[in-house]
């Protein structure tokens, strides 16, 4: 059954850095385009990054433009996001999703076929 499993979640204090991953299981990451998107209490869905399959495309969010990276590791079937300088605006649950997409200009705004369960990042004194 194909999967995505977040992790490295957690509690950190403004400026600090956390590292979060996407594992599959059931399909080859490496065929698929990765997005992470959040969403806070009280807010909407957004879209934070994409990588394309090859990793020759990726975006970001304005908001996260300079602090996060995204990057892919195939050989663990793994996507992660780096996440530096971390803003109390940061915290949300964090998902991956996969799709057989490109990550183009309105890579946010398209259905993702598969998704993970979310890992809960909070950035707090």
């Amino acid at each position: 059954q194909v999967q995505l499993v977040e992790s490295g979640g957690g509690l950190v204090q403004p400026g600090g850095s956390l590292r979060l991953s996407c594992a599959a299981s059931g399909f080859t990451l490496d065929d698929y385009a990765i997005g992470w998107f959040r969403q806070a209490p009280g807010k909407e869905r957004e879209g934070v990054s994409c990588i394309s399959s090859s990793a020759g495309s990726t975006y970001f969010a304005d908001s996260v433009k300079g602090r996060f990276t995204i990057s892919r590791d195939n050989a663990k079937n793994t996507v992660y996001l780096q996440m530096n300088s971390l803003k109390p605006e940061d915290t949300a649950v964090y998902y991956c999703a996969a799709d057989l997409i490109l990550c183009g200009s309105t890579w946010s705004a398209v259905p993702w076929d598969y998704w993970g369960q979310g890992t809960q990042v909070t950035v707090s004194s």
